[in-house]
């Protein structure tokens, strides 16, 4: 993302948009990048939010939550986290019972429009525009090996 002066103030390595949140896989480029980036972003949303839907108010209960990711386990960790959480939509307890059907969870997630799984997985969408991969580690140098790493994570979680 870029402000106005043309400083970029994060980098974007991975998202996921859910019904009633979202997950960000944020670098902080400057100072207060990520808080300025968050204020923007939340207060744009906001008021087309309220427009489309004739409101008024703030529509994000509360402020949002940030993590450090302090190493590489954790940081490819959050690339699994984001990315399969799209799968509680169509099956809600897959974390505590494990999936219930792996096919349909691989299908629902390839299809999901509101992630940044699909740009890994080898898509050419025009969304893919406002991830900087290269500013991240190359964990998954090909679609396949993130495929592999992702749907890795799901045997191993339960």
């Amino acid at each position: 993302y870029i402000n106005k002066r043309g400083e970029i103030l994060v980098d974007i390595g991975a998202y996921c948009l859910m019904p009633n949140h979202f997950h960000l896989l944020v670098r902080e480029r400057n100072e207060k990048g990520i808080s300025l980036f968050m204020q923007k972003l939340i207060t744009a949303y906001t008021m087309y939010f309220n427009d489309k839907y004739g409101r008024k108010g703030r529509l994000f209960e509360s402020s949002y939550k940030s993590i450090h990711a302090a190493d590489d386990r954790y940081l490819k960790y959050l690339f699994a986290y984001i990315h399969l959480n799209p799968v509680k939509l169509i099956d809600s307890e897959w974390k505590e019972n494990g999936i219930k059907n792996l096919e349909e969870a691989k299908k629902y997630l390839n299809s999901y429009a509101f992630s940044s799984f699909a740009d890994y997985a080898g898509r050419d969408r025009d969304s893919a525009l406002i991830l900087t991969k290269q500013e991240f580690p190359e964990y998954f140098p090909t679609p396949d090996m993130f495929l592999a790493s992702i749907f890795g994570w799901i045997s191993t979680e339960v």
